[in-house]
């Protein structure tokens, strides 16, 4: 019993790289190469072969490389021809909106200089004050506005308008709270739902 798993750990260690490259021949792609390679293994070696030497394991191990790249690509293109039925007709909501958004700030959170960012950053993510931001990264507390200012600008020509954009001033400090008077006439957030 222990045969078969000499042979398969001498087909490993010896001709891995062999195998890999015939893989990569099968696919064009080093990443389903090593998936093909493993899957073979385990086909081939999923139960016992009494008598099986190092080049016969090969041999199967190759024609497994295939079979399971072939079995693969049919169910790819079975799978291309039906996943139209399984689509809504209704365009549903988008779960992962927020997600991508999130990855957009990141991105253009990217583009700032470290200085700019690590002052946008403390200041709207770790919702620090001016002065608080200040001693954090030992500069004046005016450069810290200037900086934030310029952040915002720039994330702004990134990002586009935001959406609270009313909710900051130029300074990028909170703007003054707005009168209950001029809500009056906006309907209350929570009104018909």
């Amino acid at each position: 019993m222990t045969q078969w798993r000499d042979t398969m750990n001498e087909l490993v260690r010896n001709r891995e790289r062999a195998l890999l490259g015939y893989a990569y021949l099968v696919c064009g792609d080093p990443t389903q190469a090593q998936d093909l390679v493993q899957d073979a293994l385990v086909r081939t070696f999923s139960k016992p072969r009494p008598g099986l030497t190092v080049g016969k394991a090969e041999g199967y191990v190759r024609r497994a490389i295939t079979s399971v790249y072939i079995d693969g690509y049919r169910r790819t293109q079975r799978w291309q021809r039906v996943q139209h039925l399984f689509k809504p007709t209704a365009i549903a909501r988008d779960e992962f909106g927020q997600v991508e958004a999130g990855s957009d700030v990141a991105d253009a959170l990217a583009t700032l200089p470290p200085r700019v960012r690590a002052c946008v950053v403390l200041k709207y993510f770790d919702d620090l004050t001016v002065p608080a931001i200040a001693q954090t990264l030992g500069i004046a507390p005016g450069t810290v506005k200037r900086y934030v200012s310029d952040g915002l600008h720039q994330l702004q020509l990134a990002l586009g308008e935001f959406e609270d954009s009313a909710d900051f001033s130029a300074s990028g400090t909170p703007a003054a709270p707005r009168s209950p008077r001029a809500d009056a006439t906006a309907p209350h957030p929570f009104e018909g739902q």
